[in-house]
């Protein structure tokens, strides 16, 4: 889901919580070494983040926030700032020429950059959480 936090409303971030769980606390993000990526740049994008995109020759920057049971991607278009809320279980990331991630028929394809080789140790981060929490869900059919 994708949704306008430019300003603080307390019903998105009922939602937001609903969806992916509260923020980690400040001595869990501690112990997980941070919760949030560096700034990346957006390189490709499905056709409806058009809207919420720099039209023209800009950069569009996001980064991407932890949450127990999924990740909140942050994207800002001139003074406003959106969130695309995701989580685990429709999260799918694929590491091709750069990293993209998608869920729920859409995307987001970040370029391959200094700051995505420094955010590596972030996506290690982000797989090792994925998969704890699909652990918690596997089912044994024999």
């Amino acid at each position: 889901m994708l949704f306008i936090t430019t300003h603080k409303d307390h019903e998105i971030t009922r939602q937001i919580n609903d969806l992916v769980g509260k923020p980690f606390s400040f001595w869990t993000s501690l112990k997980l070494k941070g919760i949030g990526s560096k700034r990346m740049i957006i390189e490709d994008t499905s056709p409806n983040f058009d809207s919420i995109l720099n039209q023209v020759s800009d950069l569009n920057y996001a980064n991407i926030e932890l949450r127990p049971q999924g990740i909140l991607v942050h994207i800002t278009k001139g003074l406003n700032r959106f969130v695309w809320v995701i989580p685990y279980f429709k999260l799918s990331i694929y590491k091709t020429n750069g990293l993209s991630i998608h869920a729920n028929g859409s995307f987001i394809r970040f370029r391959k950059s200094k700051t995505f080789n420094e955010n590596r140790a972030f996506f290690n981060k982000l797989l090792n959480l994925k998969l704890e929490f699909t652990k918690r869900y596997n089912f044994n059919i024999n």
